[in-house]
């Protein structure tokens, strides 16, 4: 058994103690249009999505994810580097009318220091991100009249105060821990700033083993502790608003700090050397990565 198992029971028995809110009780006192809003059932929505979306549900347990997030029709729901709307393709249908899907990106300034593909043709294109995002979101709509709206962290949107119910960082705040200090301090403000007083953060993230080096596990191999994703969120201002779920776990995935893994080894990106297929094989074997599943919610 993981040490993270212990440590996330740790990180739960003083709130149970000391703070009842329950997954269920928390969700009842989110506002949401919910009652009135026209959406297909998620059922629907995740059987329509593209095989090659449809492949990683194994991995990525959407549905499970998003009920166990509370994530509803008419809600208003934020997330945090999109990417290309794996996520969100999914969301704006259910969403339905009277909903809302905000897409966040990360700022220029921390784009430019990943290096690499970050040229300044690059940097220069991340620039209109909000407008290319919101222009690419509405292919994914299905026939919701959801609105769309997006920004970039650190920009302070005032015009979206109070108004998320959930705000979701899947698979994201590895990089925003991984760089300056700062990028990850703007990004939980502007969370603060639009998620509603009684909203939820629901964090995804690629987990390390509690015993491994905290360097190596520190977000620039993809991998976190779940005992830190905790540590920063209440440094921030949150709590735990339900046990920790374990409904995207892969104990295939056993990455070490010896053999300095990253995440990126493993399906989807894989990257292993070409000329050893029995490298690959394994990978694939293994699957995605082991992830921690959270929810947080504000302090009172």
């Amino acid at each position: 058994m993981r040490k993270f198992l212990l440590l996330s029971a740790i990180a739960v028995l003083p709130l149970a103690a000391c703070n009842p809110a329950t997954e269920s009780n928390v969700e009842a006192n989110v506002t949401t249009n919910s009652e009135t809003a026209v959406a297909p059932g998620l059922d629907a929505i995740l059987d329509s999505q593209k095989e090659a979306v449809k492949a990683r549900y194994t991995y990525r347990h959407p549905q499970q994810t998003i009920e166990y997030f509370g994530i509803k029709p008419g809600m208003t729901v934020a997330e945090v580097l999109p990417g290309g709307g794996w996520y969100s393709s999914i969301l704006l249908p259910y969403l339905g009318d009277g909903g809302q899907l905000i897409g966040i990106d990360y700022d220029v300034d921390m784009w430019a220091k990943f290096g690499g593909f970050a040229t300044p043709q690059f940097l220069e294109q991340r620039k209109s991100w909000a407008e290319t995002w919101t222009a690419d979101a509405e292919k994914w709509r299905s026939g919701s009249n959801a609105a769309i709206k997006a920004f970039a962290l650190g920009d302070n949107p005032k015009d979206l105060k109070d108004t998320a119910d959930v705000v979701l960082l899947i698979r994201a705040i590895h990089h925003l821990h991984r760089f300056d200090q700062a990028h990850l301090g703007d990004a939980l403000n502007d969370i603060k700033l639009i998620l509603k007083p009684d909203g939820i953060v629901g964090i995804v993230q690629h987990r390390a083993n509690e015993d491994q080096a905290d360097a190596w596990a520190a977000g620039d191999n993809g991998y976190m502790k779940q005992s830190r994703v905790i540590e920063i969120m209440e440094e921030a201002g949150f709590e735990l608003a339900a046990e920790p779920s374990e409904i995207n776990a892969n104990p295939k995935d056993n990455a070490t700090s010896d053999n300095k893994d990253s995440v990126w080894r493993l399906p989807p990106s894989l990257r292993v050397p070409k000329d050893d297929p029995e490298l690959k094989a394994k990978m694939e074997a293994i699957g995605e990565t082991d992830r921690m599943t959270l929810k947080f919610k504000l302090k009172k």
